[in-house]
C-alpha cells in the first residue's frame, strides 16, 4: 500500500511541475531541448540521422518511426525510471533496460496492456512463474492520443512496472538480465512521443 502511495505521489509531482523538470531525488535524462545524453548503443552521441528522426519539438521527443533505437550514453544498474509516452495512432515500442532487448517494458496497443515484458512472457524455457510475472495484471493504458506514465523500478534481477499509477508488473525475475547497461527508447517503426524522462539511481545490494 505504501509503495502505491509513493508512486502516485511521484506522478502527481511530475504532473504539477513544468515538463521535463524532474521531481526531488531524480535526474532528468531528457532536457526538453535536444538529445544530449542520448545516442547509439556504444555510447556515442546522437548522430545527425538520429537527431532528424528523433525530433525534439516543444519539449517532446517526437519519434518519426524511422532510424534505430535511441540509447542513453550512460549505463545504469539499479534505478527508478519515470517516462511519459503517447501514441498518435496504434503502435508498438518499448523501454529497454540494462542494454538488453529481452529486458524490455513493452509499449503497445494490445489487449494485454503495456508494461508486458515480451522476452520473458514468450520464452518457453522460462519457469511458469516468471512468464506469469511478465504478463500485465491489468490493462492500464489510456486511450490513443493521451499521455501515459511509466514508473519502472529495476533492482538486482527484479523489475516492477507501474503504468498510470497501477502496478502491472510486480517483481518480475529477469533471469539472465545483465547487471548493468544503457536504457533505450525502442524503434518499432511507428511514430511515438516521449517526455518527462528522469531517473533515480539506487544503491546496489
Amino acid at each position: 500500500m505504501r509503495r502505491a502511495i509513493v508512486v502516485v505521489a511521484l506522478l502527481a509531482a511530475v504532473a504539477m511541475a513544468a515538463d521535463n523538470t524532474p521531481p526531488e531525488g531524480f535526474t532528468a535524462l531528457f532536457n526538453g531541448k535536444d538529445l544530449t545524453g542520448w545516442g547509439s548503443r556504444d555510447g556515442k552521441p546522437a548522430s545527425a540521422q538520429q537527431v532528424a528522426e528523433w525530433k525534439v519539438e516543444g519539449g517532446i521527443i517526437k519519434y518519426t518511426g524511422k532510424s534505430s533505437h535511441l540509447w542513453t550514453t550512460k549505463s545504469y544498474k539499479d534505478f527508478v525510471l519515470m517516462v511519459e509516452w503517447r501514441f498518435e495512432k496504434a503502435g508498438d515500442s518499448g523501454i529497454y533496460v540494462r542494454g538488453a532487448e529481452k529486458c524490455q517494458a513493452n509499449i503497445w496497443d494490445n489487449k494485454l496492456g503495456s508494461g508486458e515484458v515480451y522476452g520473458y512472457r514468450t520464452d518457453a524455457k522460462m519457469p511458469e512463474e516468471v512468464r506469469k510475472a511478465a504478463t500485465p495484471t491489468k490493462k492500464a493504458d489510456k486511450p490513443i492520443g493521451e499521455w501515459n506514465a511509466f514508473v519502472i523500478t529495476v533492482k538486482g534481477d527484479r523489475m516492477t512496472v507501474e503504468l498510470n499509477g497501477e502496478k502491472v508488473i510486480d517483481n518480475l525475475q529477469m533471469v539472465g538480465c545483465p547487471p548493468e547497461g544503457p536504457i533505450a527508447l525502442q524503434n518499432h517503426g511507428n511514430p511515438l512521443d516521449f517526455k518527462n524522462i528522469c531517473i533515480k539511481e539506487l544503491k546496489s545490494e
